[in-house]
């Protein structure tokens, strides 16, 4: 892109504001703003609405930050509120795939500007955490009848854009014939320096040779029902029962914490389970798993494409986890990892039971899950993600000189 082109983003967090007028932002996000700021040729401008007073995302990471800190700008907006007129000034817009921008791509096309749409979660992912959280049936059911309304909408919309970014599998499954520009990624935070190597693989699995020593697995996110946390004290308690010596390292926070505990002790898995807080991705994370962890277990009931694949699997970590979509996809595409029925406590438990039982197995899955990271490390990611908005910014930008051209010579045409 040329060196003074703008990318407007508009993701589909909202923005908290401090009482002093700071913004209230997750170390994800900004970690994220801050690498397109490197990485684009030009200026980066968020455009985010201000969420509700009562909203409840379970960040785990958020922190004040100053406007004039940022390497990003922050624009103040309401998508329903946003003209073709306030997008002109863009020489691309990356825009969500969420129902408050479904009108996105049609106000760029407006705008002669091009639109790109990022797809998280595809509409049976979205199904899976109504299921996981709505408790009521008549509320699911209208839960889910809204969110069909919707995906024609979203559909509609991804196809008018012109190119769309499918972050997993699930969702480049479902849109990636409805638009002449899919582009599929799997998200991570794990630079190439942040992999592990082949060595300390070597030097973590020397101890699952001795039999008596146990398997140390652990799980890292929130604790909400969506990511099956409260499965891993089931799936503790089922390897207790089995006999299979193992640590449950449990790095994170959530609503089910409490719940989680009172599991825990009444399990009288204390010994067993360790919750470890939430830990610094980058600094306190990423080692612990890289040298103290040899399985992770994912109770993930949604097909939500979570980062944690791919930045566990960096870390020379292979994954033990129920078969969502999206955890499916990066199993065949990486082969690497294990899946078990969805919602089967039980039967992941008997699968970790065999792994011990094949603890050479495990060595080897962790070198395969390095080899597969290494090809996906952020940066390749991100500059696969820059070139591809770069290349459809252009031929959009072309498209869009063309089409002028065309109406003023029909213009003139009449004229005559």
């Amino acid at each position: 892109m040329f060196k003074h082109s703008k990318l407007f983003i508009l993701p589909v967090l909202q923005l908290e504001l401090s009482p002093s007028g700071e913004f209230l932002l997750p170390q994800k996000f900004v970690d994220g703003m801050t690498k397109y700021a490197e990485f684009w040729a030009g200026s980066v401008k968020a455009l985010m609405q201000v969420a509700p007073p009562s909203a409840d995302y379970a960040v785990l990471d958020k922190k004040a930050f100053r406007a004039e800190d940022l390497p990003f700008e922050i624009e103040v907006v309401s998508y329903d509120k946003i003209t073709a007129e306030s997008l002109s000034p863009a020489s691309v817009v990356l825009a969500s795939a969420d129902y408050r921008q479904n009108h996105i791509s049609q106000l760029c096309r407006s705008a002669s500007v091009p639109c790109l749409y990022v797809t998280e979660y595809s509409l049976k992912t979205r199904k899976q955490i109504i299921a996981a959280t709505v408790g009521n049936p008549l509320r699911r059911l209208r839960r889910v009848w809204w969110e069909m309304s919707q995906e024609r909408k979203r559909q509609q919309a991804i196809a008018l854009a012109e190119g769309v970014q499918c972050n997993g599998t699930p969702t480049y499954t479902a849109y990636r014939s409805m638009n002449a520009n899919p582009l599929l990624f799997f998200d991570t935070r794990t630079s190439a320096a942040m992999v592990a190597s082949d060595e300390d693989v070597e030097q973590r699995c020397q101890h699952l040779f001795d039999e008596k020593t146990p398997l140390r697995l652990a799980f890292s996110g929130r604790f909400v029902a969506e990511k099956g946390a409260d499965h891993l004290l089931k799936v503790a308690a089922e390897l207790k029962r089995l006999d299979v010596p193992f640590q449950l390292f449990l790095c994170g926070d959530g609503k089910l914490k409490d719940s989680m505990q009172r599991c825990l002790e009444r399990g009288g898995l204390g010994d067993r389970v360790k919750f470890m807080g939430v830990l610094d991705f980058q600094q306190e994370l990423v080692p612990f798993m890289k040298h103290q962890v040899d399985l992770f277990v994912c109770c993930h009931r949604q097909g939500d494409p979570s980062c944690t694949y791919l930045e566990t699997l960096a870390c020379g970590v292979p994954i033990v986890g129920y078969t969502n979509e999206a955890f499916v996809g990066i199993e065949r595409y990486s082969q690497t990892g294990w899946v078990v029925p969805m919602n089967q406590p039980k039967l992941l438990a008997q699968k970790i039971a065999q792994l011990d039982a094949d603890r050479p197995a495990l060595k080897d899955m962790a070198l395969r899950s390095l080899a597969f990271a290494r090809s996906h490390t952020f940066e390749k990611t991100f500059t696969a993600r820059i070139d591809h908005m770069e290349k459809v910014a252009l031929k959009g930008s072309a498209n869009s000189h063309l089409n002028s051209s065309k109406l003023i010579t029909t213009l003139i045409g009449s004229i005559r």
